[in-house]
């Protein structure tokens, strides 16, 4: 499975391209980062790019050498981290060998990857729930990579008989998806801290009790 081709599928190879550019530049980083933490913080209607700057060092002007304004910032994070964590995605599920343990590998980095970064787990779960109007393509795009990413795992695992034929992928990938959204969104509004990736091997085991011909 090829990161770069599957990225290319899905129409965003020219915006890749444009924002790769921009992405050269350190600054381009610095400011993003920021943005996160303020966005995360305040809220992204609350959020001002006086505080974005603030945050990331620079003056107010700079911001608008990379960014046309503060719903840019949002859209270019949507489209820089989802490559950044979905080609991370793609090697933990390339390193198993059978579906079952493509499928386990790829819940455990998610919930890896949003504990390792509650601020962008934050604007992920919480945040899109407010802005889905401002980054609608941006959110569309991450769930159908992610949907088809589980679905293709789930019919080779079909083939390979580990994994039920007569389930309805379509299915399989919103409960799987769902399921984990919703273990995030628990975590991020717990008044007790815990380690999010322990929940991993229960989620999965959940999974594959529900959806496999064996338990391996």
């Amino acid at each position: 499975m090829n990161d770069h081709s599957y990225f290319c599928n899905y129409g965003c190879c020219s915006r890749e391209s444009k924002i790769n550019k921009k992405a050269k530049n350190n600054k381009y980083h610095l400011i993003l980062e920021a943005a996160v933490k303020v966005f995360a913080r305040q809220g992204f209607y609350q959020s001002t790019v006086a505080q974005i700057a603030k945050e990331a060092g620079v003056a107010d002007g700079t911001i608008y050498l990379y960014f046309k304004n503060k719903d840019d910032i949002l859209v270019h994070f949507f489209h820089y981290k989802t490559k950044q964590v979905f080609e991370r995605f793609l090697t933990e599920v390339d390193n198993a060998e059978s579906s079952l343990d493509k499928l386990r590998n790829l819940i455990r980095r998610h919930l890896s990857e949003f504990q390792q970064d509650r601020d962008m787990a934050i604007l992920y779960q919480v945040g899109t729930h407010q802005i889905d109007r401002l980054a609608e393509d941006q959110i569309r795009e991450m769930s159908k990579m992610y949907q088809d990413l589980v679905s293709e795992i789930v019919e080779v695992g079909q083939q390979e008989g580990s994994i039920r034929k007569d389930l309805y992928v379509g299915l399989v990938k919103r409960f799987i998806l769902g399921a984990v959204d919703e273990v995030i969104n628990t975590w991020l509004h717990s008044e007790h801290d815990y380690d999010l990736v322990s929940m991993a091997d229960p989620l999965v085991e959940l999974f594959v009790r529900g959806i496999g011909t064996s338990v391996s």
